[in-house]
């Protein structure tokens, strides 16, 4: 796991901006990474921290609705991965599609970092030390 900073999608910043509205602050969240994970998913209290409406929805399966898609909201979202100390850059994603997901919260963590993210990354895991690395 490692924590990320969810916010509004550059564009939706830009639109709060002009229109003088505030721009809610960004949602500092632990998130897993999850190589099985096609896309990246959010639990919906952090989507409604940060004011969303959705902007699509997508047919997804999951180990629990085995062959049969259930339908999930989209969101455009912006993601920043911290560097591993203040001299070592972020990674930024400015704009984001991901996807609501209701069973984050209860297993200790906010958000599920999938492929869509993993495949602009090399991922190492050490499992003998439980330790992964992320470079970008």
């Amino acid at each position: 796991m490692l924590q990320v900073i969810v916010g509004v999608s550059q564009s939706r910043q830009a639109a709060l901006q002009a229109a003088n509205q505030p721009v809610p602050a960004g949602q500092t969240i632990w998130a897993l990474l999850d190589t099985g994970a096609s896309c990246t998913c959010i639990d919906p209290t952090v989507l409604h921290a940060l004011q969303l409406t959705p902007t699509g929805s997508t047919s997804i399966n999951t180990p629990s609705t085995g062959s049969q898609p259930h339908t999930a909201d989209q969101y455009d979202v912006g993601v920043v991965i911290p560097g591993p100390s203040p001299t070592h850059p972020a990674y930024y994603i400015h704009t984001l599609a991901v996807v609501e997901a209701e069973l984050l919260l209860a297993q200790g963590f906010h958000a599920l970092i999938g492929r869509d993210v993993l495949e602009h990354c090399l991922l190492i895991y050490n499992g003998m030390t439980r330790l992964c690395t992320l470079a970008y």
